[in-house]
C-alpha cells in the first residue's frame, strides 16, 4: 500500500502539490476561527469546582483599576475616580461599577468594573483603555490594571506570544540542522516544506473536529509542538532512506559513464523507500495517535481536546509526509543524491553505531542492568512529587495583571484566586452570615466579605494559611463540603478545591488511559513485528524512560534545580494536566523511535540475518537517522521550553528530557542489550497469534539484499 502511494504521488506530483497547497491555505485561513472558538468552549462533565467557575463566568468578570502614588482621600483623586466610573458605566458590555476601595495602608485605591461574559476580550480591552485615561487627570499616579478578565486576557496573549516565538526560533534552527544532516539545501527543505503544509492542514481538520468535540486553547500547543516534531521526523526518515536507495543506481550510472540517473530509476528508489521507510512512518503515526487516544479515557474536556488535536495532527503528518514528500521528490529529486562519502562506501556514523552495538553486546546483561539502575535513579524524585495546578504561579511575575493580583490580596483583602471560594445561590448578606462560622477554623486566616456575582449568585473567599494548594487548604475543602447549608445551594471552588477535583478525576481515568495506550502499543507493534515479546519489552522500557523524565521534572519545577540556568519558574509541584500530556506525547514518541529501529531490524531478520547481527545492522543504518531526528526534536522542544508560561515550559522541557533519554540511554544502549539477551525469543508469539500475524500482519517483503559488514556471514544462526 505505501509503495503504491509513493509511486502514484511521484507520478502525479502537480495534482498532489496543488491539493496540499489549497488545503494548507484553507487551514491557515481557518486558524482564526479555530482559535476564536476555543475561547468560547464550555467545559463538559466537570467537577464541582469547575462548575462554580462556569457559573461565575456566566455572571461576568471584572477589570480592576489600581491607582497608587497619590492620596486616595484627596478631592482631586476622588473626582478623577468618579469621572472614570461614570465613563465606564456608559460603555457597552459593562454590567456595573463598584464603589472605590482604599488599601489597608492607605497606599492606593481600586475601582472594580464588572463586564459581561459575551465578548469579554473586546469589552475588557475597551474598558482598560478608558480606565488608563485617568492618567490624564492624575499624571503623577502609578496606574495598573488587573482583575480576572484582564488576567485571562494577558495570559492568553502571553501564551500566543510564546507559541509565535517558539515557531520563529524552531523553524530556522531546524532548517540549519537539516542542512548539516543532509549536506544540501534542497534535501533539507523537503521536510521543512512538508511541516509547514502539515500544520496548516491540521488546522483545517481541527475546524471540522471542533464541530463535534469542544476544543480549548491547549490544542494550538499540541498542533504546533507535535506537528513540527513529527513532520520533521517523518520527512527526515523518508529523505534519508531515499538517499540510501539511490546509492546503487548512482554506482551503476557511474560504472556506465553517467553522472546522473534517470527519472525511472528515481521512481524505483521512491517505491523502495515507501515500501520500507513509508511503512515505518505509517506505523509510527498510528502508534503516536494510539498513545494520545488514551487521553480520551479522562472525563475532562480539556484532555479530550488535546487527544483530538494530537490524533488529528499525527494522522495529518503521516498523510502529508507519504504524499507530499514523494511529489516533492519528483519535482526536486534530481538535485538530491547520496553524499560522495556514501558513494565511496564510507559510513563513519554507521560504523560508529555498529561498533558501539558490538561493544554493548559483549556484556548485554551488565549494560541492561546498569542502564535500568540509572533510569530508576533519575526517576526516584517522583516518589516525592507534588501536584499543583498552575494558577498565577505559571505566569511571568512581570505581567501587570499578576502584580495587581498580588497587591489586591496583600493590601485590599481581595483574593482573585483564593484557595477556597464558596459560590452560593443566594444574596451576599446570607452568604456572609453563613461563611462567618469558618473564621474560627485553624486553617482560615480571614473570611472575605461576600460579593454579588450576577443576578442570582454571590461568592465569598476563605483565605488560608500557607500554600493555597497544600494539605491544609485541601483539608478545609473537605470540611466545607461536608457542612453545606440547608437553606441554599453552594459550590466549593478555588485553587485547593480544583486540585482536589482534578486529582480525583485523573485518578479515576488513569487505569483506563494506561490500559488503552498500552494495549494499542502492543497491538500495533505486534502487527509490525509478529512478536509478542517485542511489544511488551518496548512498553516496559517506555515506562522506565518516562519515570526518569518525570523525576527530572520534579527536580527542576518542584525543587528548583537549575532554575537559574534554564530560566524556569519554580512552582513547587507539577501540573497534573501537563503530566498527562507529557505522558501521552513521550510514550508515543518513545514507541516512534522504537518503530524506526525495529522496522529496520525486522527487515534484516526477514532476509535471513541472525538477530544479533540484525541488531548491529539495524542500529548501523538507523543510528544516524534516529540521532538526527532526536536532535531536531530537541531543537523544537527546547524552543518551547524557553517559553514564559510555566505550563508550556513544563511540556517543552519534559518532552526535551524524554527524547534525550530515549534516544541515548534507551535506544542506543538498553534496546540492543535487551534484544541481544532475548535472542530468538524477540520474535516469539503463541501459535494462535503467529497464525493471526501470518494472515493479517501488515508487512512488506524487503526489496533489496541487506548490507552486511565485511567479514560477516550472510546468515547467522543464534
Amino acid at each position: 500500500m505505501t509503495r503504491s502511494i509513493g509511486r502514484l504521488c511521484f507520478q502525479h506530483r502537480w495534482k498532489v502539490l496543488i491539493a496540499a497547497l489549497l488545503l494548507m491555505v484553507a487551514g491557515f485561513a481557518s486558524a482564526g476561527s479555530v482559535v476564536g472558538g476555543m475561547s468560547a468552549v464550555k467545559q463538559q462533565n466537570v467537577p464541582e469546582s469547575l462548575q462554580a467557575r462556569q457559573l461565575l463566568g456566566e455572571g461576568g468578570s471584572q477589570v480592576v483599576l489600581l491607582v497608587e502614588g497619590v492620596d486616595p482621600a484627596a478631592a482631586r483623586t476622588q473626582a478623577a475616580l468618579r469621572e472614570t466610573a461614570a465613563d465606564a458605566r456608559k460603555l457597552n458590555g459593562v454590567t456595573g461599577v463598584e464603589q472605590p476601595r482604599t488599601a489597608s495602608d492607605g497606599s492606593g485605591i481600586i475601582l472594580a468594573v464588572g463586564i459581561a461574559q459575551a465578548g469579554e476580550e473586546e469589552i475588557a480591552g475597551r474598558v482598560t483603555d478608558r480606565l488608563r485615561r485617568i492618567r490624564d487627570t492624575l499624571p503623577e499616579a502609578n496606574v495598573r490594571i488587573g482583575g480576572d478578565a484582564w488576567l485571562r486576557y494577558e495570559t492568553k496573549g502571553t501564551a500566543q506570544q510564546d507559541m509565535r516565538d517558539a515557531e520563529l526560533k524552531a523553524l530556522p534552527l531546524t532548517f540549519v540542522a537539516l542542512v548539516m544532516v543532509f549536506g544540501g539545501v534542497v534535501a533539507a527543505g523537503l521536510p521543512l516544506i512538508t511541516t509547514i503544509v502539515s500544520v496548516g492542514v491540521a488546522f483545517a481538520v481541527l475546524l471540522a473536529i471542533s464541530q463535534v468535540i469542544p476544543l480549548d486553547g491547549n490544542v494550538t500547543t499540541v498542533v504546533t509542538l507535535l506537528g513540527l516534531g513529527l513532520c520533521i521526523d517523518y520527512g527526515l526518515l523518508l529523505v534519508g532512506r531515499y538517499r540510501e536507495e539511490l546509492v546503487r543506481p548512482y554506482r551503476r550510472a557511474a560504472a556506465g559513464g553517467r553522472h546522473v540517473i534517470t527519472r525511472e530509476e528515481r521512481a524505483k528508489a521512491v517505491e523502495r523507500t515507501w515500501a520500507t521507510a513509508g511503512r515505518t512512518v505509517m506505523f509510527s503515526a498510528l502508534t503516536v495517535a494510539a498513545a494520545l487516544s488514551g487521553l480520551m479515557a479522562f472525563n475532562a474536556t480539556g484532555l479530550r481536546a488535546v487527544a483530538a488535536g494530537g490524533v488529528a495532527v499525527s494522522l495529518v503528518a503521516m498523510v502529508t509526509a507519504l504524499t507530499m514528500v514523494a511529489a516533492l521528490m519528483s519535482l526536486f529529486g534530481g538535485r538530491i543524491r547520496p553524499s560522495r562519502r556514501t558513494l565511496r562506501g564510507e559510513d563513519r556514523v554507521g560504523a560508529f553505531f555498529a561498533k558501539m552495538t558490538r561493544s554493548v553486546q559483549r556484556s548485554p546483561l551488565l549494560m541492561a542492568v546498569g542502564i535500568v539502575v540509572v533510569l530508576l535513579a533519575l526517576g526516584a524524585p517522583m516518589l516525592g512529587a507534588r501536584l499543583a495546578l498552575s494558577g498565577t504561579r505559571i505566569l511571568p511575575p512581570d505581567l501587570e495583571s499578576v502584580q495587581v493580583t498580588d497587591t489586591l490580596a496583600a493590601k485590599y483583602g481581595r483574593t482573585e484566586r483564593p484557595a477556597v471560594l464558596v459560590v452560593a445561590q443566594t444574596d451576599p448578606a446570607r452568604l456572609s452570615q453563613w461563611a462567618a462560622q469558618w473564621s474560627g477554623d485553624p486553617a482560615v486566616v480571614r473570611v472575605e466579605a461576600a460579593r454579588p456575582d450576577g443576578a442570582r449568585l454571590s461568592s465569598a473567599a476563605l483565605a488560608v494559611r500557607g500554600d493555597t494548594q497544600g494539605p491544609v487548604a485541601r483539608g478545609l475543602v473537605e470540611r466545607v463540603r461536608a457542612e453545606r447549608p440547608a437553606e441554599f445551594r453552594i459550590w466549593v471552588a478555588g485553587q485547593a478545591a480544583e486540585l482536589v477535583d482534578v486529582t480525583t478525576l485523573l485518578r479515576q481515568g488513569m487505569p483506563l488511559a494506561l490500559g488503552v495506550t498500552a494495549a494499542a502499543m502492543v497491538v500495533l507493534l505486534f502487527l509490525l513485528s509478529g512478536s509478542i515479546t517485542v511489544p511488551l519489552t518496548a512498553v516496559a522500557m517506555a515506562v522506565v524512560s518516562l519515570g526518569a523524565t518525570f523525576g527530572v521534572l520534579v527536580l527542576v519545577f518542584q525543587e528548583g534545580w537549575l532554575s537559574g540556568v534554564l530560566d524556569t519558574l519554580t512552582v513547587g509541584g507539577l501540573d497534573p494536566f501537563a503530566l498527562a500530556v507529557i505522558f501521552a506525547f513521550a510514550f508515543g514518541l518513545s514507541i516512534d523511535y522504537e518503530v524506526f529501529l525495529l522496522g529496520r531490524i525486522r527487515e534484516y531478520v526477514t532476509t535471513g540475518l541472525g538477530t544479533r547481527e540484525a541488531i548491529q545492522a539495524g542500529l548501523r543504518d538507523t543510528g544516524r537517522i534516529i540521532t538526527s531526528a532526536a536532535l531536531l526534536m530537541l531543537v523544537v522542544f527546547g524552543t518551547f521550553g524557553m517559553a514564559r508560561m510555566g505550563d508550556i515550559e513544563q511540556i517543552g522541557i519534559g518532552l526535551f528530557v524524554a527524547v534525550l533519554v530515549d534516544a541515548t540511554l534507551v535506544r542506543c544502549l538498553l534496546v540492543p542489550s535487551v534484544m541481544t539477551l532475548l535472542g530468538r525469543v524477540n520474535w516469539w508469539a503463541p501459535a494462535p497469534l503467529r497464525r493471526l500475524y501470518e494472515r493479517f500482519g501488515l508487512r512488506e517483503e524487503s526489496l533489496h539484499e541487506p548490507r552486511v559488514e565485511a567479514g560477516q556471514p550472510a546468515r547467522v544462526v543464534d
